[in-house]
This record gives structure tokens, C-alpha cells and sequence, in this order.
């Protein structure tokens, strides 16, 4: 069915992980980018909105408190850069990239709350190749949920959940939502 037909509803069936759960999840993500990378040098986190920017700032924070260096932090918006915006609006609403240094040259870990078919970030690589050359792009994600469309992976995961088509995941981060955690729900008919 087509996105511009279709609202959809949604039944939250339970909370998989809560706040203090993604708090460990962000922290172990830290670690892990700081070890990948031989410390924090020359990373750009970059945040897909909407919750992808607070989840690149709890992460630079992290870096900073492990390794005395904050690392910049950047947003962006992908919705110019859909497969599907043809079908989703006649009049989107862009609310902006700001990546607020070069990423030329440098290690730019992409950051999204959740990893489903990968046509997010295929869009969020194709802005970022817009901005700059970097020296390469690493994926950090909340939730790997499977149903791949496109062959991307992520290189930091806070936790794998198998779902079916008929689940949405949903996470929640308290900068934009009543709390932190994430929850698991069905879509209605």
C-alpha cells in the first residue's frame, strides 16, 4: 500500500529495554567506537533526526567522559534525499543538516535509533558523500531489527531484535519523548 493512504496505528505490546538499559547501550557503543577507532582523534558523530541527534550526543558525551575529547556533532535530515518522497508528500518538511565541521578526510560515525530495511541511512549516505570525502563512515544503531532491503549493516549495535513486518519499533529518548527506553508494538489494521 502507499505510504500517502495509509496512517498508521500503533499498539505498544511492551518495553524491551529500559532507560537505565539504553544508558548501558550508549555507554558499551562508546566504548566500542573509541576501541574501533584507537580513541576519539578524528570522529564526526552525525545524528539522522529525529532521534538519532540526542542518541550522537549522549554518545559524544560518553567519548568525551572516556577520553577528554568531545567529538563535533552534527545533524541531518535525509528527507530530500528519500526513495519514497514522491509518495510520502507533496510538500515535505525539511528541518535542515548542520554538520558543523568538515568531515573531509575524517571518521564519521552515522547515528540512528533504529536499523530496518537500510533505505535510511542509503539516503543518509548519499547527503553525507554530498558534504565531503570522508575517510570512512561507521553506523551506530539502538536497535537492528532485521528485513534488510538494501545490503547495509551497522558497525555498533545496542541490541538485536528480530521482528516481524507487522512490529514497529519504537525508542524512545527523553530529549523528544515523556521517557527513555524502547518498546516494541504492532501496527493495527
Amino acid at each position: 500500500m502507499p505510504a500517502e493512504n495509509t496512517v498508521e496505528r500503533v499498539r505498544e505490546k511492551a518495553e524491551i529495554v529500559d532507560g537505565e538499559g539504553l544508558r548501558r547501550a550508549v555507554t558499551r557503543i562508546a566504548h566500542e567506537i573509541i576501541e574501533r577507532n584507537d580513541g576519539a582523534q578524528n570522529l564526526v558523530l552525525v545524528g539522522i533526526r529525529t532521534r538519532g541527534v540526542p542518541l550522537a550526543t549522549r554518545l559524544a558525551l560518553k567519548i568525551q567522559e572516556f577520553e577528554g575529547i568531545e567529538p563535533p556533532v552534527g545533524k541531518l535530515d535525509i528527507t530530500l534525499y528519500r526513495d519514497d518522497l514522491q509518495r510520502i508528500a507533496h510538500q515535505p518538511v525539511v528541518r535542515g543538516t548542520d554538520v558543523p565541521v568538515s568531515i573531509d578526510d575524517k571518521i564519521v560515525v552515522l547515528v540512528d535509533d533504529v536499523l530496518y530495511t537500510g533505505r535510511t541511512v542509503r539516503a543518509a549516505l548519499d547527503e553525507l558523500i554530498d558534504l565531503g570525502r570522508p575517510k570512512a563512515i561507521q553506523l551506530a544503531v539502538i536497535v537492528d531489527r532485521g528485513h534488510r532491503e538494501i545490503p547495509i549493516r551497522a558497525d555498533f549495535v545496542g541490541k538485536n531484535v528480530p521482528t516481524s513486518r507487522r512490529e514497529v519499533i519504537m525508542v524512545h529518548v527523553s530529549e523528544v519523548d515523556p521517557r527513555d527506553g524502547v518498546s516494541i508494538g504492532e501496527i493495527l489494521p
